[in-house]
């Protein structure tokens, strides 16, 4: 058998081990308002940049489903009207968790600050610029022009290891 053909055969084999081999499904976390003002249809008054006359904060919630071994949350908030602030644009919030039976409640933390009281960290920095740059989460701020607002909320071990995931939309503004 030449070099060639014995490369070619691994190749297959090992093509058709990866297409046989068994997949394990991320779990989903499952994510609630702890705020009633919070409904997702639309972002509360106040909730806004202040840019936009608002002083907004990010909603408290709740999260169940939440895998053991889990040590952070982090929420990555979102835009996705807007692509430049998309895929967490308005920035990552992380938090310290020790769940309780599958369960974490985040509290609300301030908006265009990264001064935030445990448990509560700036993961990844927003990415505003010019007369929008604030530092921390970004809260919405397209002046009411309908933007749709959501948050995508992410469960990790010690070593950084996605466990889970969900997402909840905040609302329009």
């Amino acid at each position: 058998m030449t070099t060639t053909s014995k490369l070619f055969g691994t190749a297959v084999a090992a093509a058709v081990l990866f297409a046989t081999a068994p997949t394990f499904a991320q779990d989903a976390l499952e994510v609630s308002f702890a705020d009633a003002e919070w409904t997702g249809e639309s972002v509360p008054d106040g909730q806004h940049c202040s840019l936009q006359g608002g002083s907004g904060a990010t909603p408290a919630l709740n999260v169940s489903g939440v895998p053991d071994g889990t040590t952070e949350i982090h929420v990555a908030y979102s835009d996705e009207t807007y692509q430049p602030m998309n895929n967490g644009g308005h920035g990552t919030i992380g938090f310290n968790v020790t769940p309780a039976d599958g369960m974490v409640s985040l509290p609300s933390v301030p908006g265009e600050t990264d001064a935030l009281s445990e448990p509560a960290f700036v993961a990844a920095p927003n990415a505003t610029s010019g007369d929008f740059l604030a530092e921390g989460y970004m809260p919405p701020c397209s002046g009411g022009n309908g933007n749709t607002y959501s948050a995508q909320v992410t469960a990790l071990d010690d070593a950084g290891t996605v466990l889970a995931s969900g997402d909840i939309t905040l609302g329009t503004y």
